[in-house]
């Protein structure tokens, strides 16, 4: 017989999956940490989720199924791999990439039709991210289709909930990475000079790092990068496009960008959840939580919180950036935030320093994406290039 509380909502119901911003606000008030077959426990208070992320001796980062350095760890293991991973985001790393990245964001304004009507996702959004990502792994250009198809099924096998599914993904990313790895060995000193020899020849301790955990770092790197970078820069052109005030006011002074991309992430984020485990019985919210439960924290509702942020969609410029979960919290604190920040700066600088007009298109609304994906699957939209 199950000892599992009765679900209290349905993740992926019609009513959900069809705005599911509206949806996490309504369950913030109604019931704000609930449980469901699917998600198991989610918590939809910025308190609670802080919480979480600040006691990491209580909520665990090792539920995952497969390894996963260092996000899946708890210190002190985790603390040795951070170490490790942070200097590759280093400010004088993220700085020196900024050239690179805005070539890629220069080239793919440019591209934009002439017509000015693009669908924003496949047309602009996932191409930056899939370029960016080699650019800055230092992958050739042929890879970029493969890891397309590769986020693709990725998505949709996470959605299924089809464990083997996902697995067969995870497998067939791990064979990408290990051909790049062999490939890098077999060309000894003529190996190119970029992330992926360099992660060769790193030490944990006295020895290098396994296959296993190059395989699992540049995962977690390429996951995180390629799917919220791309539903990002989706979120942010639907915004401009619906609010040609604002719009207006960036176009003419392109600094406030940095605060105003953080905002409208706060408002629609790009990542819907992250998942812990409790190490002991703990309660919550209310909710007493055994040992060994699965917690779902939902950024997207986290970062709407009306006791934090007041109305949740009213945007301004002085919010407090501390109080902003967009990157997270704690020990876990994405280490790319920075990078993230510079790409996400640099493309909308020159997407509304090379365009006139950023519109939506009339009768061809945009299509939300649906859980574990953010943002948008397709956005028409009217993007009028400079002459």
């Amino acid at each position: 017989m199950s000892n599992s509380p009765q679900p209290d909502w349905d993740p992926r119901s019609p009513s959900v999956l069809d705005d599911q911003i509206a949806a996490y606000d309504r369950m913030r008030s109604r019931c704000p940490v609930a449980h469901s077959d699917y998600l198991h426990w989610s918590l939809f208070r910025h308190a609670d989720v802080l919480r979480v992320l600040e006691d990491h001796d209580t909520f665990s980062n090792t539920g995952s199924r497969h390894p996963s350095v260092p996000n899946g760890m708890d210190p002190p293991e985790h603390t040795e791999y951070r170490a490790l991973i942070e200097p590759y985001f280093a400010p004088e790393r993220v700085r020196a990439f900024e050239p690179v990245c805005r070539g890629v964001a220069i080239d793919l304004v440019d591209r934009l039709p002439a017509g000015g009507e693009v669908e924003l996702m496949g047309g602009f959004a996932r191409d930056f991210a899939l370029r960016i990502q080699c650019a800055f792994m230092g992958w050739p250009a042929e890879l970029q289709e493969p890891l397309r198809q590769w986020t693709r099924r990725n998505h949709e096998a996470t959605l299924s909930g089809d464990r083997a599914a996902t697995a067969a993904v995870a497998l067939g990313f791990d064979g990408f990475v290990r051909a790049l790895l062999d490939e890098h060995r077999r060309a000894g000193d003529a190996a190119p000079d970029d992330v992926t020899t360099r992660l060769l020849a790193e030490r944990i301790g006295d020895r290098p790092l396994t296959a296993e955990e190059i395989v699992s770092i540049v995962r977690n790197w390429t996951v995180g990068e390629l799917g919220t970078i791309a539903a990002s820069v989706g979120i942010l052109a639907h915004y401009l496009a619906t609010h040609p005030d604002l719009q207006r006011r960036l176009r003419e002074d392109l600094s406030l960008l940095p605060a105003a991309i953080a905002e409208i992430l706060r408002i629609h984020a790009p990542l819907i959840a992250n998942r812990r485990i409790t190490t002991r019985a703990v309660e919550i919210g209310g909710r007493r939580l055994e040992a060994g439960a699965r917690l779902s924290l939902i950024w997207a509702s986290a970062n709407r919180d009306e006791a934090v942020f007041g109305d949740p969609d009213e945007f301004r410029l002085d919010r407090d950036p501390a109080q902003n979960l967009l990157y997270g919290a704690g020990i876990h604190v994405c280490p790319g935030a920075a990078l993230a920040r510079l790409e996400l700066r640099v493309v909308m600088e020159e997407l509304l320093a090379r365009t006139g007009q950023i519109a939506l298109v009339p009768d061809r609304p945009p299509v939300r994406a649906t859980y574990p994906a953010s943002g948008f699957t397709a956005l028409p939209l009217r993007v009028v290039r400079c002459s």
